[in-house]
């Protein structure tokens, strides 16, 4: 008896610690498999905040505006090599036209010596390689009149002269090509850039929306200020300048020149006031990328137009516009200087005093007057 329950004593103390380890290999495993189930539902990408947001949809349309200069770029340099290339075969066309005649005039010269037995017939002259050489091979050209020598020489000029015709029109046709592949690659960029921006704005609640506006307010309200202050400052330089000028007309001083592109109708001033009357009719119509109007406009098109009504034929993109002309500091502008906007000159306005400026902004906005300020100011410069 002893022994049994010796017996029994020792295998009680060996099951408690079985279960033991049971358990604590079946709450390690379950603990591993929340751990790994918590990793895998937790976000990778957390959704930006507001701010970010909007920082990123303004660096699209910036960037959206980059390429859409890209675009104007492509298409003015796509339209040009059309005219170049309509232009050689228009000319290529000509010349073959002299070719024939050249031509025709020989076969009548080959054919009279045929007839007299003298020469192979018309056919082997007009499907000749070299019609110089054939008269050559046959020992002809001495027995030929100078009018004839003159057929001759003049349609080997001609041949030359179109088969160089037709190669200068070929590569320009490549050329040509070559244009229109990277007028669609920009085009391209344009539109997924927009699309991006467009996506970013969907996906925001309306909770999200209202405080991007809000942040859009503030940003307006800051440009709005700046704009005043600006105001104030050639408000107060215009009654300094006066005040200097009525001095001068009291003591009799001769006033100094006035500075600028000239007088009367020349004068900055004349076409400036030309320049602001056509943007300022602009008001309202919509922003659309690569467009010059009249009914829609992207920014370095309407700044395009607004000169050009003034007589003045400014480039097409902003990286041309912005070296035409004279450079301005932003505290010396005038009326109709042009302001130019971000590291990558990607937008313009025309200057329309006290700080603000009249633009076409971005896709789904319209013309409008705005502050100066409203975007990093990269220079300015005066068309003269």
């Amino acid at each position: 008896m002893p022994a049994l329950a010796s017996h029994r004593r020792i295998r009680s103390r060996s099951t408690k610690p079985s279960h033991a380890v049971g358990f604590t290999t079946a709450a390690l495993a379950g603990a591993a498999l929340l751990s790994t189930q918590s990793a895998t539902a937790a976000p990778s990408d957390p959704k930006p905040s507001v701010e970010e947001v909007q920082k990123k949809v303004d660096d699209l349309y910036r960037q959206a505006g980059s390429a859409t200069q890209e675009y104007n770029k492509a298409k003015e340099a796509t339209a040009e090599k059309r005219r170049e290339v309509d232009t050689l075969f228009e000319e290529a066309a000509t010349r073959a036209e002299k070719l024939n005649e050249s031509r025709r005039a020989l076969g009548a010269y080959a054919a009279a010596q045929y007839r007299t037995g003298a020469v192979t017939p018309t056919a082997a002259l007009l499907f000749a390689d070299s019609p110089q050489a054939y008269f050559d091979q046959t020992q002809l050209m001495d027995r030929m009149t100078d009018q004839q020598r003159t057929a001759v020489s003049d349609y080997e000029t001609q041949r030359a002269a179109a088969a160089k015709q037709r190669a200068e029109a070929t590569k320009r046709l490549e050329s040509l090509t070559d244009s229109q592949q990277a007028l669609r690659t920009s085009k391209e960029k344009v539109q997924t850039k927009l699309a991006e921006a467009r996506t970013l704005l969907s996906k925001l609640t309306a909770e999200e929306k209202a405080r991007l506006a809000a942040i859009e307010r503030e940003k307006e309200a800051e440009a709005r200020r700046r704009a005043e202050a600006k105001a104030k400052a050639e408000a107060e330089a215009r009654a300094r300048a006066e005040a200097e000028a009525e001095r001068q007309r009291q003591e009799g001083d001769q006033p100094p020149p006035e500075t600028g592109t000239g007088t009367g109708d020349d004068s900055y001033a004349t076409r400036a006031d030309k320049v602001l009357a056509f943007a300022r009719a602009q008001i309202g119509k919509p922003y659309v990328w690569g467009a010059t109007g009249p009914s829609s406009y992207d920014c370095s098109g309407l700044t395009q137009a607004a000169w050009k009504a003034a007589g003045v034929d400014l480039p097409r993109t902003t990286w041309d516009q912005v070296e035409v002309g004279q450079r301005v500091a932003t505290a010396d502008l005038l009326p109709g200087d042009l302001v130019f906007f971000y590291d990558d000159i990607s937008h313009v306005g025309i200057y329309i005093g006290d700080g603000k400026m009249i633009h076409a902004p971005k896709p789904g906005e319209n013309v409008r007057e705005e502050s100066i300020y409203y975007m990093p100011i990269y220079g300015s410069v005066r068309p003269v």
